[in-house]
């Protein structure tokens, strides 16, 4: 590296020249070091202490090595105080040493700086623990556990040192936990555990803190732990735990979301994180920490004020604080969800975010970029003199200093360098955390005592009798909310969140219905503070739970009842736009990949709400219009395809680990097939729909499978079977999966629940009633290789085709029908029952099954098709019915739906007035005579 660049002033050459002379050097000999020592006063005081690093230094592997020897010999027992000391401080001064010559003098990357500071910083820490244990231990003993173990001290490094970003001259913060309670054994004496620990950790900070002839290895901040300076030094795990459940406070979850275990693993770091977790990671999103996280900042912006900071590029606006900001709110709001985000440092977790589409990729670059831009310049100025300071120079020495090193022309392309780099940080700190939030005067008066008192007589455009309205509508809702166990914070954010309420809703049609939708929502939630401030911390989010409880009632209530889909609501673009048809497989096992697979519970709890979101988004599309019903009913459908693809490879997993796979089968093949009756067979289901599957098998009976605990093939698919069952059935928090209806197996219920694929053939062929091939008119297979869904297609169609006697086919579609209209049909003389009553759905549903097995032995090309419009068709096209009675079933049976599904958005009664759908109704019934003539 040269000293004679444009941008080097006479004022660095001459001190460059001067210090190499100090040092007995020459500067066309050494210039990595004569560039070193100019621009750095603390690399010229180690070096003029210790002129043999210079030889080491310059050894052609440093560049590249970034070694990390033990400071400490392997013999701790001969090793005192002084020495232990020395060891430490001159340690930290030869690989801090070379840390500024590969930083000032090579320009290395500083992601990768940082990182190799934070691991000698672990070095060092974590010698000087196990030195002071040694140490303790030698008079008193040391603690044990049951089994004559040693329990170690567990030292939390937290920060920029639990995450690995170390600076060059930070201070650290340490915490110190150790496991068990008890009294130490083996030494001269015995003392209880808590005070063996103190004793260690005292030591430990002497080791680093003490300020002697050969420095300081670091400065030790103990404030981050529980209780804080008045709190014990050290604590076990038991009263850690019983610390962060009761008394934690939001900004400890902020710092402990750095926390990392320093040294070598062991037993007892899994259990230690264990215990934590939940206190920094809700199991919900949890947008508290937007405003929590707005306070700490602004409490910060006090600070600099009251300080007289200027130009610091840490804590002033844009600086390295807000990126940290930015990064670790949305790891608190998602990290409960997205274990991927439950990392300590803060690249890898932007990196995380980027990946999960948390942050778009172009401002994730911009953020990285500007966060290293400023750590840099961070570790430029720490190096210049080991100081931590992260404000500009005001000094000329250190500007030239910085000029040379960013390679710019001078202080002004300096500053405007960083104003940038400042600016692009702030104005992404600006939409995530925001600044402080518009308080609610900012909406006209009125609201606000709409709310707080209930008085409507300043709401000018409302008339007398709908502020009536209005006013019974809150007392109602305010008396059901008082028997809800609602905190002090809870309820400043409602008496914040429900005026804005109002105001969105005076401005929307059928006002008071929806305020009944939203508000059933907001009861529901009104004990989980996180889920009132997520609405009122994104008034995007609120309007769009207005928008939707306004189409339908039925996705307030499903919002109500499963409150983490409110997360959905932030995003519109994503919410009014459900995926393709042929993506929701892909989807689920993307969503999968990101979940531990020996976790059950998490699975299932993550299946119901992957159904739940991907539910959401297609009645959002469906109600506001962007999905006319036949593309709702696809998208059901396809949905509910993939998570039993999903569920049966979950299934096969947990089977194949318990007994081994059967002969022949791979997981690609498993001999395995699922066939779906009904709605789902053909493609018309709805939002509620149970699925009525059957399951099958290709394994003949000989079959074993080849794990430790083998059993026959059979027994594995029965078993198969009922853990799918178990996964769809089973009632967690978010609900059950789908309701599984297996009666329409061979044998209905008394039959066995997973059958070989030619048993069931068999059964079709020689046993089955007239109804179960009806049913088979609507059956596809939905999962299962292609071998098995070639087999089904021909007995299917084989057993469709079969000739049949035509006065025993009419008679038992007739009786029926006739049962089911008995025992189901819910009209009356004024209502008609859209899907039981004469000429409705199920009447049209018959007829096209009728026609099947009529004529399918006739006409082959009906058994393509398992939904009724695509059968009409076929049967016209074959000259079986007429096209005006096709146009007529088709236009008929497409009104019921429509109707019907609209009713079911709002939870309404299938049973309409009659008199409107009579023409419809008379078609049909005109085609019912003509078909059963």
């Amino acid at each position: 590296m040269s000293l004679s660049g444009v941008n080097w002033t006479p004022q660095l050459r001459e001190l460059s020249v001067a210090r190499m002379q100090e040092l007995d050097l020459d500067v066309a000999t050494h210039p990595d070091i004569a560039r070193l020592v100019a621009l750095s006063d603390f690399a010229h005081r180690i070096l003029k202490s210790r002129p043999e690093l210079v030889d080491w230094l310059e050894q052609p592997q440093q560049k590249d090595n970034r070694e990390i020897p033990d400071p400490l010999p392997e013999d701790l027992d001969g090793l005192d105080d002084v020495t232990c000391s020395r060891l430490l401080r001159r340690y930290r001064q030869q690989y801090w040493l070379k840390v500024m010559w590969l930083d000032l003098v090579h320009n290395n990357a500083i992601d990768d700086s940082v990182h190799y500071v934070s691991l000698l910083a672990e070095k060092l820490i974590d010698s000087a623990n196990r030195w002071a244990f040694n140490d303790v231990a030698k008079l008193n003993g040391m603690p044990m556990d049951e089994h004559g173990n040693r329990l170690p001290m567990l030292v939390l490094g937290m920060g920029k040192l639990g995450g690995q970003e170390l600076n060059f001259s930070s201070d650290i913060d340490l915490i110190f936990a150790f496991p068990r309670a008890g009294d130490t054994q083996g030494g001269r004496r015995s003392i209880e555990n808590q005070v063996f620990y103190t004793k260690v950790a005292q030591k430990l900070i002497a080791a680093l803190n003490q300020t002697t002839a050969d420095g300081q290895v670091f400065r030790v901040d103990m404030r981050l732990r529980p209780f804080g300076d008045s709190g014990p030094l050290v604590m076990s795990f038991a009263a850690m735990e019983d610390y962060y459940q009761d008394q934690g406070r939001e900004w400890e979850r902020y710092a402990m979301l750095k926390g990392r275990l320093l040294g070598e693993p062991n037993v007892y770091w899994q259990e230690f994180y264990t215990l934590l977790r939940p206190f920094v990671y809700r199991r919900y999103i949890d947008f508290s920490v937007i405003e929590s996280l707005r306070k700490m900042k602004h409490m910060i912006a006090q600070e600099v004020r009251r300080k007289g900071l200027v130009n610091n590029i840490k804590l002033g606006g844009g600086g390295i604080r807000e990126v940290e900001f930015i990064v670790q709110a949305l790891q608190m709001i998602r990290g409960g969800r997205e274990k991927a985000l439950q990392v300590q440092s803060l690249l890898v977790a932007m990196n995380e975010l980027e990946r999960l589409d948390i942050i778009p990729s172009q401002v994730a670059t911009q953020l990285r970029t500007s966060y290293l831009h400023l750590r840099r310049i961070e570790q430029f100025l720490q190096a210049f003199d080991d100081k931590q300071t992260q404000t500009l120079p005001d000094n000329e020495l250190d500007k030239a200093r910085l000029v040379v090193l960013l390679d710019v022309n001078d202080w002004n392309e300096v500053l405007v360098f960083i104003e940038q780099t400042m600016a692009i940080v702030r104005e992404e700190f600006k939409q995530v955390i925001g600044d402080e939030p518009e308080e609610e005067s900012a909406l006209p008066e009125c609201f606000s005592l709409s709310w707080e008192q209930n008085d409507w007589s300043a709401m000018d455009q409302l008339q007398e009798t709908l502020k009536l309205d209005w006013q019974n509508a809150v007392m109602e809702f305010r008396s059901r909310l008082s028997k809800k166990p609602i905190g002090a914070r809870g309820r400043d954010i409602l008496d914040k969140l429900m005026p804005r309420v109002l105001a969105y809703l005076l401005e929307s049609e059928h006002a008071i219905s929806t305020f009944e939708r939203v508000t059933q929502v907001i009861e529901k939630i009104a004990s989980r503070t996180t889920y009132l401030e997520l609405l009122y911390e994104n008034q995007g989010a609120l309007q769009q739970l207005i928008k939707l409880c306004a189409h339908s009632k039925w996705i307030g209530e499903h919002i109500a009842r499963y409150p983490i889909l409110l997360d959905e609501l932030i995003d519109p673009a994503l919410l009014y736009r459900p995926l393709p048809l042929t993506a929701y497989k892909a989807e689920v096992r993307q969503f999968f990949l990101r979940l531990e697979s020996d976790d059950l519970e998490l699975q299932m709890e993550s299946l119901r709400q992957f159904k739940q979101t991907q539910q959401l988004r297609i009645a959002a599309a469906d109600a506001t219009g962007v999905l006319d019903l036949m593309k709702v009913s696809d998208h059901l459908t396809a949905l509910a395809e993939a998570i039993v693809e999903q569920a049966v490879n979950l299934a096969w997993e947990q089977m194949v680990s318990r007994f081994g796979k059967p002969e022949g089968t791979d997981i690609d093949n498993k001999g395995f097939a699922v066939i779906a009756y009904g709605k789902t067979g053909g493609f018309e289901l709805g939002y509620d729909s149970d699925l009525d599957l059957v399951f099958v098998h290709n394994s003949d009976g000989n079959a074993v499978t080849d794990g430790e605990n083998a059993t026959a093939a059979r027994q594995f698919y029965l078993k198969l079977a009922q853990r799918l069952m178990h996964l769809f059935n089973t009632r967690t928090a978010s609900g059950i999966l789908y309701e599984l209806d297996t009666r329409l197996r061979p044998e209905g219920n008394s039959g066995l629940l997973a059958i070989n694929i030619e048993s069931y053939y068999e059964y079709q062929r020689t046993q089955a009633w007239t109804w179960e091939h009806q049913a088979i008119v609507r059956a596809r297979l939905i999962y299962g290789h292609n071998n098995l869904k070639t087999r089904f297609g021909e007995i299917r169609h084989e057993i469709l085709s079969l000739p049949r006697d035509e006065t025993k086919l009419k008679t038992d579609v007739i009786e029926m029908r006739e049962k089911m209209r008995q025992h189901l049909a819910k009209d009356t003389l004024e209502s008609f029952d859209l899907k039981q009553g004469l000429g409705g759905m199920t009447d049209i549903e018959f007829m096209a099954q009728y026609l099947v097995l009529k004529y399918a032995s006739t006409f082959p090309m009906l058994t393509i098709y398992t939904d009724n419009i695509r059968i009409f068709e076929q049967a016209f096209a074959a000259g079986i019915i007429e096209e005006s009675m096709q146009t007529n079933l088709t236009q008929a049976y497409c009104l019921f739906r429509d109707t019907y599904h609209v009713l079911s958005l709002n939870n309404q009664s299938r049973c309409v007035e009659k008199q409107q759908f009579e023409q419809a109704t008379a078609h049909v019934v005109e085609a019912w005579q003509w078909v059963f003539a």
